[in-house]
C-alpha cells in the first residue's frame, strides 16, 4: 500500500467517525437527552451491568481511561449519590463501586433513550438492510478488537454462494488486473455449468469463512468437477478440474489457498480420480506458487486475447498418489 492509498483510508475512517458521532449525539451536551457525557453514561452502564462491585483500576482498565481523568468522572459521580464506595476486603488500597438506589432511576431513562435511539435508527431500513448492517458491525468489531481473529474453516456451498463467488471474481480481477466484464461473465457461466451438471459424488465447492451464522466472514473459494473435452463436452476418464480458486486481499497469507487446493486433492482421492487439471493465467503468481508447491505440473501454455488483455494461459495437471 503506497503513501496515497494510506492517506485516503484514514481520510475515510475519520470521515465516518465524523458521520457516526453525528448520527448518535455524542457532540450534544448531554447524551440521549439527559445530563450525562458520553464517558458518565458508560461509567453508569458498566455499574449497571456488572455482575459485582468494581474497582477504580478496573474500570481504568476496561474502558482503557486514563487513571486521573477516570477518577474526576467518579468523584463527580459520588457527589451526586449516583454510586457509592466501600472498601476492599482483598486490597485495602483500593475501594469497591457500586451503583446506588438514585444512580439505578438515574440510569433507566438513560438506557431506554439509547434504546428508542438505536431503535429508530435501525426503523428506516428493511429487514435485509438491517442483516446486511449487522454483518458489517461484527466485521468492524472482529477486525478492530483486541482479541485475536476467529479461525477460518472450509464449509460447503450454500445458498448466496455462488452469487458472492461471481461477483468477488469480476471485482477482484478487474481492480487487480484490470479485466473487464467478459471474466465476470466466464465466472458465472462456469458457475452455472457447476450447478447444472452437479453428481455430488464426483463434484464439490467449499467456502473459506471466518466466524459462524449470519456474521460469518467468506475469505475465499474453490470448486473441484468432472474435467471435460473442451470441444464435445465429454467427461475426461479419471481426471477432476480445479476450477474457481479465491482468496480475499485481506486473508492471504493464512495459508487458505493450499487449504482449499489440498480440500480438492482429497475429495479426488475419495472420488476416484487419477489425476487434476486446471487452467490459469501466467501472471497470476501466487496462485501458481501454491499449484507448484503441491506438486502440479505446467504440461502447455498458449497465448491468447482475452478479457481486454494480450495473456498466456497455462495448462496444470496433478498426479494423484494413493494415499
Amino acid at each position: 500500500m503506497d503513501a496515497t492509498d494510506t492517506a485516503a483510508h484514514i481520510a475515510a475512517v475519520r470521515a465516518f467517525n465524523r458521520f457516526y458521532t453525528r448520527r448518535i449525539g455524542v457532540l450534544e451536551e448531554g447524551l440521549s437527552r439527559t445530563e450525562f457525557s458520553l464517558s458518565e453514561a458508560r461509567l453508569l452502564w458498566e455499574f449497571a451491568h456488572a455482575g459485582a462491585p468494581l474497582s477504580a483500576t478496573a474500570l481504568a482498565h476496561e474502558l482503557k481511561l486514563d487513571l486521573g481523568y477516570l477518577s474526576r468522572l467518579l468523584k463527580g459521580l459520588r457527589e451526586r449519590g449516583l454510586i457509592k464506595a466501600r472498601a476492599n476486603p482483598a486490597d485495602a488500597r483500593q475501594s469497591l463501586l457500586t451503583l446506588t438506589a438514585a444512580g439505578r432511576r438515574a440510569f433507566a431513562p438513560l438506557d431506554q433513550g439509547s434504546q428508542a435511539q438505536t431503535s429508530q435508527m435501525l426503523a428506516r431500513l428493511n429487514a435485509p438492510q438491517q442483516h446486511r448492517l449487522l454483518r458489517a458491525l461484527e466485521r468492524v468489531q472482529a477486525m478492530l478488537g483486541d482479541e485475536a481473529p476467529g479461525e477460518t474453516q472450509l464449509r460447503p456451498l450454500q445458498s448466496g454462494d455462488l452469487g458472492w463467488v461471481i461477483g468477488r471474481h469480476g471485482a477482484l480481477y478487474a481492480h487487480e488486473y484490470g479485466w473487464d466484464l467478459r471474466f465476470e461473465a466466464l465466472v458465472a457461466q462456469i458457475a452455472a455449468q457447476f450447478i447444472e451438471r452437479f453428481d455430488p459424488s464426483r463434484e464439490a465447492g467449499w467456502i473459506a469463512v471466518r466466524g459462524e451464522g449470519a456474521g460469518a466472514e467468506r475469505l475465499g473459494c474453490v470448486f473441484l468437477v468432472q474435467a471435460r473435452d473442451d470441444v464435445s463436452g465429454a467427461p475426461l476418464e479419471g481426471m477432476a478440474q480445479l476450477r474457481m480458486l479465491l482468496v480475499e486481499p485481506a486473508a492471504r497469507g493464512l495459508g487458505l489457498g493450499k487449504q482449499l487446493v489440498t480440500r480438492c486433492e482429497d475429495f479426488a482421492r475419495q472420488a476416484g480420480y487419477r489425476r487434476i487439471r486446471l487452467w490459469t493465467n501466467s501472471l497470476l503468481g501466487a496462485a501458481r506458487g501454491i499449484y507448484a508447491a503441491q506438486g502440479y505440473r505446467l504440461i502447455a501454455s498458449e497465448a491468447h486475447h482475452s478479457f481486454g488483455h494480450d495473456l498466456v494461459g497455462e495448462t496444470w495437471e496433478l498426479e494423484l498418489d494413493e494415499r
